[in-house]
């Protein structure tokens, strides 16, 4: 089926392809894309956009001795299958099997690990000074989306780049998306393609008319550099010190090769602009690249059948009908998100209410201060944030929100681990980075509707609050419409119990409920994180044994640290147990497993607590 690809195993044998081949290899590259992802899942349609450049980069550049710096990594499968993991795709995003994003560990062509946006360009740089303060004739490439270029650190890395006299080779992959479509200024500017190749056209003509009289031309040149500014996104990128070249297409193999050969000898900062198109060859994806950015199996002839309505809704659904719902109630109300419509819940209050509705693309520092902004002259922001991205904004929870006490409401989707994606997206540290910031109130729900009504109570609060749910659906519990704030710093106890006393957190609860009966254990919904119900902390630890604390969050700092720290403060030396992730990295799998794995569900809980009963009755 892929007479070409079978025999490219490395990039080495790529380059010794002849060029008129590269075409059919590009056709059987993204045929085995189709046919690999349809099997295992994954993302998709920015794979089916990059085949073509990933074939010219490998081609050009002496790889892994020259460096690629992929940004995000949606778009590295065709970079995985070109490096000799072409037959380990059908593992792509399972457990034990190949990451779904570049991972130094995972190959010597993945230059640098990544998960998150923005950050090639700084990465390729300090790659870029480490080889010429060595003396070492290295090329490091950048590969940027257009969406990736709308975080500041990407202009942070182009402002110090463009002041260096490094060689730097920076490719913008512009799609016109990131994962939702891109807004903004910027977005804007970089869209004015059409007009650039007016521009180039007319620079192209007038060059020959010109070019048999001399002082003519230099009038030209000097109207050509004020029309260069109105026309193309050069002006943009050379202020930073870039040359700049493009825009070219980017499914052009002939034009990528030979401008990447021409790059390649070039000194100092260069600056690539290409244009590609989302799910390029795959009708259904490039008609709906959104639908088809990360997909589950499908039938490639049919594509992605009509998801069947969930028995249970998930925890982002319940959150995109609570804002809904607030917002016909408040008109204060605004949700603010980093680029993340589709994967927050808030399709349908755009569609409700686009005058309030807040796609700030991806720049979460801004979202947080932005919101302290709208805070401060009376509305009601709401930030729906994903937990691993709103690490990207803490200095700005800090500083911008809670010292000045602002009425910011977070909903931190994605608490926990969240499966296929891995340790860059896993949002296993929010409880630990929150509940030492002052001000703040943090709330993980248990349930379905204990998250509606959790909203509520943080959003009617006059200070910072956040709740924090897992990704996917929970144990199934009936949603009231009606709104109720819960009292604040207040648990409930779930089941009575003889000499053990867990204190569940958020998703934790399920599993320690079913755990509990097998031991005959009590079990206390702590609803709160902070402030914390040292009331029902100290009357289970007066009537108990033993305090077990169980969380989906690291150990380290989390709640359970909290709730020693109760214990210490009330001078109640009790024994304890605590329970939740652990002091390292959580790779991708199918979450129930990985939780497991971690000690996580029923069983493991029950494991773990009959293991330290063994334990204090060895040493009474």
């Amino acid at each position: 089926m892929y007479p070409l690809l079978d025999t490219i195993d490395t990039p080495a044998d790529l380059r010794q392809l002849p060029r008129p081949q590269l075409p059919q290899l590009a056709c059987e590259l993204r045929d085995f894309l189709v046919d690999s992802v349809s099997k295992s899942g994954g993302h998709f349609a920015s794979n089916l956009g990059s085949v073509e450049l990933t074939i010219a980069l490998h081609y050009v550049f002496n790889t892994p001795d020259d460096r690629l710096v992929w940004d995000v990594g949606h778009q590295t499968y065709p970079h995985k299958i070109l490096t000799g993991r072409r037959q380990y795709m059908h593992s792509i995003r399972q457990q034990g099997g190949l990451a779904g994003f570049p991972k130094r560990e995972e190959s010597p062509y993945d230059s640098f690990g990544v998960g998150h946006s923005s950050t090639s360009i700084g990465a390729a740089l300090g790659m870029a000074v480490a080889a010429k303060l060595q003396g070492i004739e290295r090329n490091c490439v950048a590969i940027i989306g257009d969406g990736s270029m709308t975080a500041g650190q990407a202009f942070e890395a182009l402002n110090n780049a463009g002041a260096m006299d490094t060689k730097l080779l920076v490719i913008l992959n512009d799609n016109d998306m990131s994962i939702s479509p891109n807004v903004g200024a910027l977005n804007n500017y970089l869209a004015k393609l059409m007009s650039g190749r007016f521009y180039a056209a007319m620079r192209e003509g007038s060059s020959k008319v010109l070019g048999i009289a001399p002082p003519l031309k230099e009038i030209a040149s000097k109207v050509e550099e004020h029309v260069k500014g109105f026309f193309t996104p050069a002006s943009l990128f050379e202020a930073f010190g870039f040359n700049y070249i493009g825009p070219v297409d980017g499914h052009n193999l002939d034009t990528l090769v030979d401008t990447l050969t021409n790059l390649r000898h070039l000194p100092g900062p260069q600056f690539l602009h290409i244009v590609t198109k989302k799910g390029q060859g795959y009708k259904l994806a490039e008609n709906d690249p959104i639908k088809y950015h990360g997909v589950t199996k499908f039938d490639p002839v049919n594509g992605l059948s009509s998801n069947k309505p969930a028995s249970k809704p998930q925890y982002t659904q319940v959150f995109g009908d609570w804002i809904c719902d607030m917002a016909k109630r408040d008109p204060r109300l605004v949700a603010i998100t980093p680029a993340m419509r589709e994967g927050s819940g808030l399709v349908r209050f755009e569609q409700e209410h686009p005058d309030r509705y807040f796609d700030v693309a991806i720049a979460e520092q801004h979202a947080v201060t932005f919101a302290a902004g709208l805070a401060c002259d009376g509305s009601k922001p709401v930030v729906a944030i994903y937990s691993t991205f709103l690490q990207r904004g803490y200095d700005q929870l800090i500083h911008d929100v809670a010292i000045q006490n602002l009425p910011v409401l977070f909903a931190i989707d994605r608490a926990g681990l969240v499966g296929a994606d891995g340790p860059t997206h896993a949002g296993a540290f929010d409880l630990s980075y929150l509940r030492c910031i002052p001000n703040m109130t943090v709330m993980a729900p248990s349930d379905e509707n204990e998250c509606r009504q959790m909203l509520y109570t943080g959003f009617m609060l006059n200070s910072p609050a956040a709740v924090r749910y897992p990704r996917g659906t929970g144990p199934g519990a009936p949603i009231e419409q009606n709104m109720t704030a819960m009292p604040i710093g207040k648990g409930v106890l779930r089941r009575r119990g003889q000499r053990i006393a867990i204190l569940a957190f958020g998703s934790m609860v399920s599993p320690a409920l079913t755990a509990a009966e097998a031991l005959n254990a009590s079990v206390a919904d702590m609803r709160f994180v902070k402030p914390l119900d040292t009331k029902l902390i100290r009357e289970l630890a007066s009537s108990h044994d033993l305090i077990v604390c169980v969380e989906e969050n690291v150990v380290m700092g989390g709640a359970g640290s909290a709730c020693l720290e109760a214990l210490q403060s009330m001078n109640l030396n009790k024994p304890a147990l605590l329970l939740g992730l652990p002091d390292s990295y959580v790779e991708h799998g199918d979450p129930a497993v990985l939780l497991a794995n971690c000690g996580l569900n029923a069983a493991g809980i029950e494991h773990s607590i009959r293991q330290r009963l063994a334990e204090l009755e060895q040493n009474s």
